[in-house]
């Protein structure tokens, strides 16, 4: 099983509808037991919510299973735990080695590493209010990630 954890800042847009994405694609393309994706956050504002609601509106509009989430703060053993930890922007990028101690393994990328598009961030839409034009990043960062890793 290859376990991916995509993390943003408050785990209620970028990363929570990145694990929906990934995983629905996993389970569309016959690859549930193969691909498992979870998230997290980089901080602890959010512990506990849901997705935010107008991305969960966007992940339903193009046909996302949404299920109930509870937004988590990453810890130093999730490092072990998954072979992939992939975060949204620089600032993530930046806790997760201070959380991790490092990538001694090689495991951080951006989510955009993997849709050819290196070092680019995934915009947070919380600011931004497009959460249509983050999910189409997402989806191919998502895309992008399973045909590398079939």
């Amino acid at each position: 099983m290859i376990k991916v954890l995509m993390i943003c800042h408050g785990n209620i847009c970028r990363s929570a509808a990145a694990e929906v994405v990934l995983n629905q694609l996993a389970r569309e393309a016959g690859l549930e037991g193969v691909l498992r994706a979870e998230s997290a956050a980089a901080t602890r504002e959010e512990i506990g919510n849901d997705i935010y609601p107008p991305m969960k509106q966007a992940l339903e509009r193009r046909g996302y299973a949404c299920p109930r989430h509870a937004a988590r703060q990453t810890a130093r053993a999730d490092y072990e735990k998954y072979d992939h930890i992939v975060g949204m922007d620089d600032e993530n990028l930046r806790d997760m080695r201070r959380i991790y101690g490092g990538d001694p393994a090689g495991k951080l990328s951006y989510l955009m590493d993997w849709a050819g598009q290196p070092g680019r961030s995934v915009e947070d839409p919380w600011y931004t209010g497009d959460f249509e034009g983050v999910l189409s990043q997402i989806e191919a960062g998502c895309k992008g990630m399973l045909e590398k890793l079939r």
